[in-house]
């Protein structure tokens, strides 16, 4: 599969079962330039949280992770302003970082 993009998504890697509806939230939060999906892992610990969850701030944005249960995928954010796309995020996913 060759890359492409999907409005503000970059796809270059095959997307996890729900995140898409994920991504398309967050694409539409002030600020948000770009959305580039990542790796995907095996989550060895079986079940565990489902969701987004924010993992870190970058040099450019946010590193999140998605975690269907078995599986987990980066999502990298690339927004004008940190500040604001963090209190959107958790605005949107109700939960403390």
């Amino acid at each position: 599969m060759g890359k492409h993009r999907k409005n503000k998504v970059k796809v270059e890697h095959t997307l996890l079962e729900g995140l898409e509806r994920y991504l398309r939230v967050i694409s539409q939060f002030d600020g948000v330039k770009s959305i580039v999906p990542g790796r995907i892992s095996r989550n060895n610990r079986g079940r565990g949280s489902k969701g987004i969850f924010l993992k870190y701030r970058t040099n450019s944005g946010f590193k999140l992770l998605y975690k269907n249960g078995t599986s987990v995928q980066e999502v990298f954010v690339v927004c004008s302003d940190s500040q604001a796309f963090e209190r959107q995020f958790k605005e949107a996913y109700g939960y403390e970082a």
